[in-house]
Order: C-alpha cells, then sequence, then structure tokens
C-alpha cells in the first residue's frame, strides 16, 4: 500500500471495478478448437496466427503462442508488426498480411467474417490473411476459485456497487461475471471508455482492480488503483495505489479489511487520547497535580494512546477469507 491515504480510502470504498482476464478469471487461457474457414488448413492457421501474436501483449496472444509452442509448430518472424491496443495485431508473415483480434477489429478489415459460437467462458480471437477471413481460434479462460467468495465478501461488507469493466465480448464477459456473482456489465470497452466509466462510478470512493498494460490509466483514474502485480505487470504497478504481490484475488478483500481495521484504531487511540486528557485536564484544574507530575502524566496518557494504536499491526482477526497460498500485501 502506497501510503497512509490509501488506507484511508480503502476503509471508505463504497463501489468496486473488476477487469476480467487475468483479474476475475486465472489470465491463462488455453486454445480449446481451432476453426478455420473453407480452404484454409488448421495448422497454416494457428502458425500465422502465433507467428503474428509475437507482436501483441494480449493475454490472449500468449495462449495462442502457447498452443503453437505445444504442437512444436514453429514460429516465423514479422518483416512488419504493428498493434492497435485491446483490439488486434497486424504483422507481415512470410510476405502474406496477417490480422489477429477482436471481431470488431477484424471485420473492419474483412467484410466477410463470420462472428463464431461461443460456449460459457470461451473467447475468440479472429484472423485474416491478406485481407480475407481466414478462421478463428477458440480459447477458454476459467474463472479463478476465488473470484465469487471476493464479490461476496465486498457486498457483505459494505461495497453497494460492484462492476465488470472489460474489452472482451459481451457474451464471454457475462458469462464469467454470472459465474463470479456480477451483474453489472460493461464489455467491449477501450482502455479511455474503461477510464471514462470508473471516474463516473457512484457512490464513491471506487475501487479499480486490474492487470496488464492496458488497465494503467483505468487504475490511475480510479480514487483506488489495485494492481494483481505477480505476473509482473510493471505499467499497472506503477499506476496502482495497491499492489497485489501474489497470484490471488482474495488479498483484494484482505487489502479492504486491513484498511478499515487501521483506521478504526487510529479513531480509537484518538478519542482514548483525548478522553484521558479532557479528565486529567478537570483533576488537574483542582491543584490536586502538581505541574511536573502532570507533565510525566501527560506522558503516559500519550504513551497509552501509541501502544492502543499499535494493535493495527496485528491486521483484522476476523472476516477474511482463506488465501491460496501465504502472502502479503505490499
Amino acid at each position: 500500500m502506497k501510503g497512509g491515504a490509501v488506507i484511508e480510502q480503502l476503509a471508505l470504498v463504497r463501489s468496486a471495478c473488476f477487469d476480467k482476464t487475468g483479474t476475475l478469471t486465472q489470465g491463462r487461457p488455453e486454445l480449446v478448437e481451432v476453426r478455420a474457414a473453407p480452404g484454409v488448413e488448421e495448422h497454416d492457421l494457428l502458425r500465422l496466427a502465433a507467428s503474428a501474436e509475437q507482436y501483441s501483449s494480449h493475454v490472449l496472444a500468449d495462449g495462442i503462442r502457447r498452443a503453437a509452442h505445444e504442437r512444436s509448430i514453429p514460429l516465423s518472424s514479422a518483416t512488419r508488426a504493428s498493434e492497435v491496443a485491446t483490439n488486434g495485431v497486424t504483422a507481415v508473415i512470410e510476405g502474406r498480411e496477417v490480422v489477429v483480434g477482436k471481431p470488431g477489429y477484424v471485420a473492419g478489415l474483412t467484410p466477410d467474417m463470420e462472428p463464431a459460437t461461443l460456449a460459457p467462458g470461451q473467447a475468440a480471437a479472429y484472423v485474416a490473411i491478406d485481407g480475407r477471413f481466414a478462421g478463428a481460434l477458440i480459447l477458454a479462460d476459467a474463472a479463478r476459485p476465488e473470484s465469487a467468495e471476493v464479490v461476496a465478501w465486498l457486498r457483505r461488507h459494505g461495497v453497494a456497487r460492484i462492476a465488470m469493466l472489460t474489452g472482451d465480448a459481451r457474451a464471454t464477459a457475462a458469462s464469467i461475471a454470472a459465474t463470479v456473482g456480477i451483474d453489472d456489465v460493461h464489455a467491449d470497452l477501450l482502455p479511455a471508455e474503461k477510464v471514462h466509466l470508473a471516474a463516473g462510478l457512484r457512490p464513491r470512493p471506487t475501487m479499480m482492480v486490474g492487470d496488464g498494460v492496458n488497465d494503467a490509466p483505468v487504475l490511475a483514474a480510479a480514487d483506488i488503483g489495485v494492481a494483481m502485480g505477480a505476473r509482473g505487470a510493471t505499467a499497472a504497478g506503477d499506476a496502482a495505489d495497491v499492489v497485489i504481490l501474489v497470484d490471488s484475488l482474495a488479498k483484494v478483500a484482505e487489502a479492504v479489511a486491513i484498511g478499515r481495521h487501521t483506521v478504526r484504531v487510529a479513531l480509537t487511540a484518538i478519542w482514548i487520547g483525548i478522553g484521558l486528557s479532557l479528565g486529567l485536564m478537570i483533576v488537574a484544574m483542582t491543584g490536586v497535580i502538581p505541574a511536573v507530575g502532570g507533565a510525566l502524566i501527560q506522558e503516559l496518557v500519550d504513551l497509552a494512546t501509541i501502544l492502543y494504536a499499535l494493535r493495527a499491526l496485528r491486521g483484522p482477526t476476523s472476516g477474511l477469507m482463506p488465501s491460496p497460498r501465504a502472502s502479503s500485501v505490499a
């Protein structure tokens, strides 16, 4: 946690936004099917798509590259490549222009694109080769086992609104949202749209939880940005107020609990100090306590207040969910 002000904001959080991939889900999509268009070989489709995805930072790109590696498919280097953040990548592979990305991005370049039918929890990366639709790669990324419990814990502890903000397709987002218990879903978003929605979410303060380079702007725009930093998302970690150092969403609930416990202990310590000081001042007005004795007693009052405030170091003693791994919030 980057400072005392962050702890105070966590104690007051009333709205929470979650990215989907790598935050509510495990962030390790697995290729489950290669759907090649007529006249295109599945092997060639995966090989060219994975070669192009070498130049993408999207989490689905990692799943496609990993699938090609597991099938011992050699990848080729591009002579030219460019990526449109959150939308897709275009690369010239072996003299052929390969486009891999979201349906809207590929459809804008390939009018004959055919949307894929997806099962719950699946996502598709669409591929075009030399301006023609070549097929789709179907990937599945399951929800984290702790995601539903984190969402339920936040609701039980006064977070009035919980939303999902994701750039993924609505059908995929809705499936994961239903699994984890979120009914406020905003899908097909660009980074700028995420920032706008997070800034307008009510009631405040708002906490945004995400990972990856594309989440850095919205983490910075939220009242409290929480980055899942276990996988080295440096940009997101730099922009966030809280960084989770292990791959567990349960630490989000623990961070909120720590904030509330710390503020509660601090306020109690303040009132203890004020109460003791007022009581001793009234007694001192009778002349019973000499000046030197009063000064020493005031030091004891300060010491008692400090010792009580140290209870914050123990952390919250109840209400936390078990984490799948021993870890810490930094």
